[in-house]
């Protein structure tokens, strides 16, 4: 009887292996929002790190979290490293590498703890009259790690629900 119950946990153990690996091997989370304000008011709040404060969600996840700023105060270039809470928002370091004023801002994003992953963020604002969307992405190379957990949780379920807090955060921010 052990010797089954031994032999069904590796099956099980086998087959969500092999289906992980199965999984894409890379992966794209986005998100977008209307917000009522001309791209001009909404472009200095994403391409200057330090305004990210009153609108990102993970500085309210943990709001005792170190921060550290390099390079221009905003734009190509600007660079935000953070450590926290390891299971809360990790250690990390973001740069900016383009910021093509009112319109787009791609970050390199790199995460350093818990787990290692180099991924490419960008926000794009399309003017809509007196309106903007602004879309969030994130996108990059899917791991083995990465593979395996999304077998219990996607990147998107993962991710998402995040984007769709900051965005709505920034609109707030924006529209007042």
């Amino acid at each position: 009887m052990f010797v089954i119950l031994i032999l069904a946990v590796f099956v099980v153990v086998a087959a969500i292996l092999v289906f992980a690996a199965t999984k894409p091997n890379t992966f794209r989370v986005q998100r977008s929002l209307k917000i009522n304000a001309v791209p001009e008011k909404i472009f200095p709040q994403i391409n200057d790190f330090h305004n990210w404060v009153s609108w990102s969600p993970w500085e309210r996840i943990d709001p005792t979290m170190k921060k550290t700023f390099g390079g221009p105060a905003g734009g190509k270039g600007a660079i935000y490293e953070w450590s926290g809470d390891a299971r809360a928002v990790g250690s990390g370091r973001m740069e900016i590498t383009q910021s093509v004023p009112f319109s787009r801002i791609v970050l390199k994003l790199d995460f350093l703890k818990p787990i290692e992953g180099h991924n490419i963020a960008e926000f794009t604002l399309d003017a809509q009259g007196d309106a903007t969307i602004v879309t969030w992405v994130m996108h990059g190379p899917a791991r083995f790690i990465t593979k395996l957990f999304q077998v219990f949780v996607g990147m998107d379920t993962m991710i998402g629900k995040s984007f769709e807090e900051g965005l709505v955060n920034l609109k707030g921010i924006v529209e007042k």
